[in-house]
């Protein structure tokens, strides 16, 4: 199961990856038909670790699913929750249930959600998770000791996001990311183009590995309020929530806001990365009005 690698490594093919969240509950049943309903559109799907810092089923169980129904996972690691045992504990084990692809994230505060009283870990950040990953795939853990019962065989990526404010800073984040092995960059929700070309042309040009722009589904002018409200560091603009509040069908007009996105972000970057919180089963249509074909 080596499709995202493969994509990531032919030179002019657009790759596409899509998110599904994990149950909050032990019944998986919605969140494989969801990833079914994907498995032709996308090169692999996210399955999200404690997103927004809310409690879900563990990445690690839902991904090894996903395997056995022959749909390719990117199983999110974040380091907001688990210590550096664990979580090389947790990349071991993605590696011995046929898990390849990992998305190396720092992981959102805590007291951004529905249990502000627990404690973060944060043993590590993304770019020395990422620099855990690399000596692993060289076999050796953090401590520089053998894995005496060998190798691991990850394929990671890490998070980028074109629109931050400090250019210097995204660019230092994005070449330690780089440095410490990363594979494929997949972006926060894009809303300023302008500043996704920029990025690539003044920071990402030349480093020879995808970028994906985040194109995420509003539902409704309430949806993207909420979003800008409380996801940190997005920024929606009022034009494209009116736009939602004028619609008499909200949920269509988003799909064709996600769609002009997705054909935008074709132009200047290598891939996209959808997010349709609750309605990933509307992502082929939104790829459909983009003009994308289904993934060979």
């Amino acid at each position: 199961m080596n499709r995202l690698r493969t994509a990531c490594t032919t030179p002019g093919e657009f790759i596409i990856t899509a998110e599904v969240a994990p149950p909050k509950g032990g019944d998986i049943t919605h969140t494989i038909q969801m990833a079914e309903r994907l498995k032709n559109r996308v090169h692999a799907i996210n399955v999200t670790d404690g997103s927004r810092a809310v409690l879900r089923m563990c990445p690690l169980a839902v991904s090894a699913i996903l395997v056995q129904h022959g749909i390719e996972p990117i199983c999110q690691v974040a380091c907001r929750d688990r210590n550096l045992i664990g979580l090389q504990a947790d990349l071991m084990g993605a590696h011995a249930l046929g898990i390849r692809n990992v998305l190396a994230l720092t992981g959102d505060p805590v007291k951004a959600g529905d249990h502000p009283k627990a404690k973060s870990v944060f043993d590590l950040e993304s770019v020395r998770l990422l620099q855990v990953i690399q000596k692993m795939n060289g076999g050796q853990d953090w401590n520089d000791k053998p894995l005496t019962d060998g190798v691991t065989d990850l394929f990671v990526g890490a998070a980028v996001d074109p629109q931050c404010p400090s250019l210097s800073g995204l660019q230092s984040r994005f070449e330690k990311k780089l440095e410490a092995g990363a594979q494929f960059f997949q972006s926060q929700l894009i809303t300023d183009f302008e500043l996704l070309d920029k990025f690539m042309h003044n920071i990402a040009a030349g480093c020879n590995k995808p970028i994906l722009a985040g194109i995420f589904l509003f539902k409704s002018a309430k949806n993207a309020e909420f979003i800008k409200k409380y996801v940190p560091g997005v920024h929606i603009p009022q034009e494209t929530i009116d736009r939602l509040a004028k619609a008499p069908e909200p949920l269509q007009e988003g799909i064709k806001i996600a769609a002009e996105q997705v054909k935008l972000a074709r132009q200047i970057c290598q891939g996209v990365h959808m997010m349709a919180v609750k309605r990933e089963d509307l992502i082929p249509q939104i790829l459909d009005l983009a003009g994308i074909d289904p993934v060979s």
